[in-house]
């Protein structure tokens, strides 16, 4: 059977780095915001069912249908990051489940969406679409329909709906003071994706970047739920920096122990040789001076503006118990470490310990 050729040639940029940046996507959203506003200053929909819109950038829509239950409602989709087609479905998949499973809740269904250029070969999406199901049945969920249309590049990913209880589903902007930070992945999957893609990358290096984006967050917020969890959020195309400013919503301020960050190994070597993502300056120019980078070491600066494709779970637990949890999800994620606390506000929303 003849070789599918890569789906590098039909993309220049993939993965959560493509992303529009940060502060562009904030500024947009707050003039929607005017906009969904009536001459009252209420919301248009001025229904107290949506518990959770687009106005604190959270992870998914929050919707009470019941006294016990709310309705959790995310999409998430891109180019490839990987030139495998399958692999590049399955990545997709866990990624847009992320924000299910970063709410606290449990993925019910999902609806693909597809870009498909008009004259690639269409074995690719049948991989793509393989390997979306095949998360999708990983995670529980039932792959429900989508839609599809022409494109120039190849983008894929999933509309997804899940369930939580509608007294504890997480936020991502409410930690606590004292609250531990533990963070469920390895940094560096887009440093290494970006080397790949100039064929610089090792099979090694790229396949300890694939097992950590193929795998579901499902695993660790599953072990949440008998914690005292203050927010919770999945780190995605931000970087690691630009999602804890989500998270301080500059009322708290999150001291990182830089000793502490997991990462794949191989990323620094890679860092050195140049291969860091145009997502990663544009995070960097987000966080600007509200961190002071200049007290760390370069590298360890660029792996946490590094935008990760499907990264783990960035969880603010209660520090009585934050060692327990941590031995919890490691059994499933090895990887894992308690990465930092949230303080008292400072005068920078993220110093480094």
């Amino acid at each position: 059977m003849e070789k599918l050729p890569s789906l590098y040639e039909f993309s220049s940029g993939g993965g959560c780095g493509a992303k529009i940046a940060p502060g562009e996507l904030k500024l947009i959203l707050s003039q929607v915001a005017k906009s969904a506003a009536d001459k009252n200053g209420k919301n248009r929909n001025n229904d107290d069912r949506l518990l959770v819109g687009f106005e604190s950038s959270d992870d998914a829509a929050v919707y009470r249908f019941d006294d016990k239950n709310c309705l959790l409602s995310t999409t998430d989709f891109f180019p490839p990051m990987v030139s495998d087609a399958k692999t590049f479905g399955k990545i997709a998949a866990a990624n847009a489940l992320s924000d299910i499973y970063a709410m606290g809740g449990k993925p019910l269904y999902a609806l693909n969406l597809v870009c498909f250029p008009h004259n690639a070969d269409r074995r690719l999406l049948t991989e793509i679409l393989t390997g979306g199901l095949e998360k999708c049945d990983e995670a529980g969920a039932m792959l429900a329909g989508g839609h599809s249309i022409y494109s120039n590049e190849i983008k894929y990913g999933l509309a997804v709906t899940g369930v939580a209880s509608a007294n504890k589903y997480y936020r991502n902007n409410t930690p606590r003071i004292g609250d531990a930070l533990i963070l469920t992945k390895p940094l560096g999957v887009g440093i290494i994706t970006a080397a790949d893609r100039e064929k610089a990358a090792s099979l090694e290096d790229m396949q300890s970047a694939v097992m950590s984006m193929e795998r579901l967050n499902k695993y660790a917020s599953e072990k949440l739920k008998a914690y005292d969890v203050g927010a919770c959020t999945d780190i995605t195309g931000f970087g690691l920096l630009g999602h804890l400013l989500e998270m301080t919503a500059t009322k708290v301020s999150a001291e990182i122990y830089c000793d502490s960050l997991p990462y794949i190994s191989a990323a620094r070597k890679y860092i050195d040789g140049g291969y860091i993502t145009g997502g990663g300056g544009r995070n960097r120019k987000h966080v600007g001076d509200k961190a002071d980078i200049s007290r760390i070491p370069e590298w360890t600066a660029e792996l946490m503006f590094d935008p990760q494709t499907s990264g783990g779970l960035l969880v603010a637990v209660k520090n009585e118990e934050a060692d327990k949890l941590l031995d919890e999800i490691r059994r499933d994620d090895p990887q894992a470490d308690i990465i930092g606390r949230i303080i008292k506000k400072t005068d920078k929303d993220i110093v480094f310990d």
